[in-house]
């Protein structure tokens, strides 16, 4: 590996995991109706880091590194800025005695604020995709292109959301804090969604080399786990069935891909490779989501992954059981995508030939058209079904419109086959 490519990795990694934290607090400073400039300073700092580590080297403390630099940006913001001065007196008072604001980098206060931050990002006023787009952005330092494919849609349509959001948050002066009562409760489902679809894109990467972006689940699990752990919330079984959800899926992690990072599909996986003690955490917090005997998409998608997991072979999946819970699944979320998932369990049960019609009912669907999963999905039914041409055309189609070289690889291997 180049000197070059260790410090972008190092710098994906940092400002992963720090992105969050200067949002927060920058946010708490200039408040929300700057959220855009918040942004453009922690995106600019990222900037800076890969420019002068790639020329002087990777500091000794990149986290300090980052926070000092935000912060002098920041300042330098306020000078430039003639709206901050006149709209936040505190501001104005800093400015005029020279002094400088206090940055607080306790990690118990940086806690505090990143749960204002995602709760201002998930505030009512903004449409439920803003708040989870806003919240992948802000929050958890997502690129537009990769919350696009979180949501199966545009580039352009993402970067309108978030103008949007932004200056809904400016007009209706939200405010940067933890709601009370019931208030809290309700947002916290958007929340979820923001933390489920973090962990997504960690778990099946958008783009480059990586298969999985471990940073991102592990970020998300954090997250939840943060709500699970937090005296504020007295309704968290959603909240334990996502967790137990996202454990299981990173019990799997070690065995999904070989030495060389190629992509091994659940059939031909060593299952001594699971990770026990997730499961077992896992299946603990599936126990701790059923408490107040509520259901959500979050607790069937844990089901469908604890019968994997508990599974001692691929021959022994109970494929029954997974199809019940698709049918389910459904009166939640009857979209493609649920469609796309059950078709393997369909096949399964009831054969190839039901699935692929089931699948091609859904051919024209705006999520499929370019989705690869669907297009390698179909071509893997059609070889089962000794349909070889049907098979090669759409394992074709597959590797056009995916963007991860090793998914292209596994499925150019399908094709060689």
């Amino acid at each position: 590996m180049s000197e070059n490519q260790e410090v972008h990795q190092l710098v994906d990694h940092v400002f992963r995991h720090e992105a969050g934290k200067l949002s927060a607090i920058l946010t708490k400073f200039f408040g929300t109706q700057h959220i855009a400039l918040v942004e453009d300073v922690v995106q600019d700092t990222l900037v800076d880091a890969l420019k002068i580590w790639n020329y002087k080297g990777i500091p000794d403390n990149p986290e300090g590194w980052l926070h000092t630099v935000a912060k002098n940006k920041a300042l330098n913001a306020i000078k430039r800025e003639n709206t901050l001065l006149k709209n936040s007196p505190e501001i104005a008072s800093q400015q005029e005695s020279a002094t400088l604001p206090e940055f607080s980098f306790d990690e118990e206060e940086i806690a505090d604020d990143q749960l204002r931050m995602i709760f201002t990002c998930c505030h009512p006023s903004l449409s439920q995709d803003s708040q989870v787009a806003l919240t992948l952005k802000t929050l958890c330092g997502f690129s537009i292109p990769e919350i696009a494919r979180a949501f199966l849609t545009t580039d352009d349509t993402i970067n309108k959301r978030l103008v949007r959001a932004r200056q809904k948050i400016r007009d209706a002066n939200i405010p940067f804090e933890v709601p009370q009562g019931t208030e809290l409760n309700k947002r916290l489902e958007s929340v979820l969604e923001a933390i489920y679809l973090l962990f997504n894109e960690g778990y099946s990467a958008s783009k480059g080399e990586q298969l999985i972006r471990y940073e991102l689940c592990l970020e998300a699990i954090r997250l939840v786990q943060f709500i699970t752990d937090n005296p504020h919330f007295t309704k968290k079984s959603n909240a334990y069935a996502l967790l137990a959800l996202m454990l299981l899926n990173a019990s799997r992690f070690k065995a999904r891909e070989d030495s060389e990072g190629n992509i091994i599909t659940m059939e031909l996986q060593d299952r001594t490779l699971w990770d026990k003690q997730l499961i077992d955490n896992g299946l603990v917090c599936i126990e701790k989501s059923t408490e107040n005997e509520s259901l959500s998409v979050y607790h069937i998608l844990a089901a469908i992954s604890a019968s994997h997991c508990i599974a001692p072979t691929y021959e022994a999946t109970d494929w029954q059981k997974i199809l019940t819970l698709y049918d389910s699944l459904l009166y939640f979320d009857s979209s493609a995508v649920v469609v796309l998932n059950r078709s393997i369990a369909l096949s399964k049960v009831k054969g190839v030939k039901a699935a692929i019609t089931t699948l091609e009912g859904i051919r024209d669907s705006p999520q499929m058209v370019k989705n690869h999963l669907y297009y390698s999905t179909l071509g893997n039914l059609y070889l089962q079904d000794k349909n070889n041409a049907n098979a090669i055309h759409y394992f074709e189609e597959a590797i056009n419109h995916s963007n991860l070289e090793k998914e292209k690889q596994l499925i150019f291997n399908r094709l060689q086959s």
